[in-house]
C-alpha cells in the first residue's frame, strides 16, 4: 500500500497559542512503516504545548507497539514534571496510527482526539472519546448527538501525564484502496458535525482536504486549536 497524507494545524479564532502537536507536521507519503499522530495538550499557557510535544517526540522516537508508544509518551511527561514540578497538571491526548506496507492500520488512543475512517462516502468514528459525556452515552443515558452539546463533553476521564500508568485503547483496521483516514484534535469535531467533516473529506488531495477541514472549523467559530491529518490509502 501507498499512503499520502496532508497535515494541517491552526490556533483557531479564539486561542492565543496552539497547544496541539502533529507528527509528521508536514505533508508527505510513504509505502508503509510510518506512524502519524495528533496530540491536544492541556494545562494552560505553555504547559499544554509542552505536554503534547513531549508525547509526540517520545512516541515517535521508539519502535514499539502502538499501545507501548502511548505509554512511553505518558512516562516522558511524568519525568518532565518530576524535573519541573511547576508543570504538574499538564497533560495531553494522543491518537496515533501505525501504517504497515500490507494495508493494516494499528491504532493507539487516549483522550478525546479522534480517528475516523472515510470509506465509500461514509464517515465512521473509529475511536471512543474518553470523556464524562461519552461514558453517559455508553451507559445509555445520552444519545451521541446529546453528548456533543453536554456540559461535560470535554471533561476528560483519561489522558496522558496526570498518572503514572494509563489505559490505552488499541485496535487494528484492514484498509482498502480509496480509504481516507482522519486524525484530529477536538477543535475540529467540536465545531463541525459528521456531515460537514465528510463533505470536507471529499475535497481534492489529502493536503487540500486537511486545510479545508481547518477552514470550515474556523468559519464555524474556531473556538479551539484545530489539528488534522488526512491520510489517503492507494494500492
Amino acid at each position: 500500500m501507498r499512503y499520502v497524507w496532508g497535515s494541517a494545524s491552526h490556533q483557531g479564532m479564539v486561542r492565543q497559542n496552539n497547544e496541539d502537536s502533529l507528527y509528521p507536521d508536514k505533508s508527505g507519503e510513504s509505502n508503509g512503516d510510518v506512524v502519524l499522530m495528533v496530540a491536544d495538550g492541556m494545562g494552560g499557557h505553555i504547559a499544554g504545548e509542552v505536554a503534547s510535544r513531549l508525547a509526540i517526540n517520545a512516541a515517535a522516537s521508539s519502535d514499539l507497539e502502538p499501545g507501548d508508544r502511548v505509554a512511553l509518551a505518558n512516562r516522558a511527561i511524568r519525568e518532565e514534571v518530576a524535573r519541573q514540578p511547576d508543570l504538574e497538571g499538564m497533560g495531553t491526548t494522543l491518537t496515533l496510527v501505525e501504517l504497515a506496507p500490507g494495508g493494516v492500520a494499528r491504532f493507539g488512543h487516549v483522550g478525546d482526539s479522534r480517528a475516523y475512517l472515510f470509506r465509500n462516502g461514509e464517515l465512521r468514528q473509529l475511536t471512543v472519546d474518553h470523556t464524562v459525556a461519552a461514558e453517559y452515552v455508553a451507559m445509555g443515558q445520552l444519545s451521541a448527538a446529546e453528548a456533543d452539546d453536554h456540559p461535560q463533553s470535554h471533561m476528560l476521564t483519561r489522558c496522558l501525564g496526570l498518572t503514572r500508568f494509563v489505559n490505552v485503547d488499541e485496535f487494528d483496521l484492514e484498509l482498502q484502496p480509496g480509504d481516507r483516514i482522519l486524525l484530529c484534535s477536538d477543535g475540529l469535531n467540536s465545531m463541525v458535525g459528521p456531515e460537514g467533516i465528510g463533505k470536507a473529506l471529499t475535497e481534492g488531495t489529502a493536503d487540500e482536504a486537511a486545510w479545508k477541514l481547518v477552514e470550515v472549523a474556523n468559519k464555524a467559530g474556531g473556538h479551539d486549536n484545530i489539528s488534522v491529518i488526512v491520510i489517503d490509502v492507494a494500492s
